[in-house]
């Protein structure tokens, strides 16, 4: 099947199975290694990206699905040179370990932020709770999420 999607902004027009499922799309397709592929059952998390800015598991997404919308992945994030207030959150504050949860994760709050931006702990935790962590104990990704939101405020209040 032939599909047509823009990813970070970009058109991509390819033939694809039917059976491809996104993550294998993004990854061996237009070469975007930022999303990672671990458990296939969308219990993880790592492989979540932004469709139509609402996040999805890419793992169980079939690349047909999003035939003409709008994907975003973590490289996405960084614009003309500059990371993203929840890229550096998650530097800032430590938000991160080995890294392999951290693509889903920064894709889930930049989500929860457009949504919300002041969420609260509680949150916080609810917003990422489909995204599996096993090095950091979530604690300074809560505070990562929490930079990200004060930081965006602040440049909100300057453009006002």
């Amino acid at each position: 099947m032939q599909i047509t999607v823009r990813v970070n902004g970009d058109e991509y027009t390819r033939d694809v199975e039917p059976r491809l499922l996104l993550v294998h799309f993004l990854r061996d397709e237009l070469g975007l290694t930022g999303t990672h592929w671990g458990c296939d059952t969308s219990n993880c998390g790592v492989c979540t990206v932004q469709v139509d800015g609402t996040p999805v598991k890419s793992c169980t997404t079939l690349a047909v699905m999003v035939d003409g919308r709008e994907v975003t992945t973590v490289e996405g994030l960084e614009q003309d040179g500059q990371l993203d207030p929840v890229q550096q959150g998650f530097i800032n504050c430590h938000g991160l370990q080995c890294g392999f949860c951290t693509p889903g994760m920064l894709m889930t709050t930049k989500a929860l932020l457009k949504q919300n931006p002041d969420p609260t702990e509680a949150e916080i935790r609810e917003a990422i709770s489909g995204n599996l962590c096993r090095c950091t104990g979530y604690e300074n990704i809560v505070r990562s999420v929490r930079w990200a939101a004060e930081q965006t405020a602040e440049q909100q209040e300057v453009k006002a």
